[in-house]
């Protein structure tokens, strides 16, 4: 596919490196407080039987078009997921840059009744995530001003039912500070993965705070009777 030469280009010359550890993203923040910051990563290791849940009128979906770069990166500023817009621009053009055409079939934006785009999920893919092509829900965000109103379970939905078009299987990364989303997530199918002790400390921590069914194993004795 034309993607995985343009990734061996990459790889090849170092930037995918730098697109994971020098770019500019905000420091590490408490999006939702009330948890130590630890990430954390999520997988689904078959994309069948995905809940479905329905936008209210009147919002609506649509695709990524080419010139809608500003529109991604105002709502992942808003989001508090980079310092600047300019920070957030810098980041989609040397992730996305290469890939428009691509990112037009898997990038979403929810959309107001006004028209005006106030959220995004990305149905993206890593061809080398534990050695294999996985899908990636990537670059979730709605809008501040757009929160707590039900948007969020639709929104995750729409980049997962565009992600089972191309993969039967996916990942996310995220931290115990958005333990908001982690619910979310949970709720889709997406259990925790555990690859160091930091990480089973982030969902014992992420198990007393939402006692979700899908964390647990993660439950101390002591949890239990609390």
């Amino acid at each position: 596919m034309q993607f995985e030469g343009k990734e061996n280009e990459r790889r090849a010359t170092g930037v995918v490196q730098q697109a994971s550890c020098s770019l500019d993203h905000a420091p590490p923040h408490p999006v939702y407080p009330g948890v130590e910051y630890i990430p954390v990563t999520m997988i689904r290791e078959d994309l069948n039987n995905l809940p479905n849940y329905s936008l209210p009128p009147p919002f609506s979906m649509r695709d990524f078009t080419p010139g809608d770069e500003d529109v991604w990166a105002a709502i992942e500023f808003a989001a508090t997921e980079f310092k600047s817009m300019e920070k957030a621009r810098e980041h989609f053009d040397l992730e996305f840059g290469d890939y428009q055409d691509e990112l037009c079939n898997r990038c979403r934006f929810l959309v107001a009744g006004n028209g005006r785009a106030i959220g995004t999920a990305t149905a993206w893919r890593n061809p080398s995530y534990r050695g294999n092509l996985y899908g990636r829900l990537h670059w979730v965000a709605i809008h501040p001003d757009f929160q707590g109103r039900g948007l969020s379970k639709p929104l995750v939905g729409a980049a997962m039912q565009r992600l089972r078009e191309f993969h039967n299987r996916a990942y996310l990364t995220s931290q115990t500070t958005s333990w908001k989303a982690i619910k979310v997530y949970l709720d889709f199918g997406f259990s925790p993965v555990v690859e160091a002790d930091r990480h089973r400390r982030a969902w014992e921590l992420l198990w007393q705070k939402l006692r979700h069914p899908g964390l647990s194993s993660f439950a101390s004795e002591e949890s239990w009777k609390n």
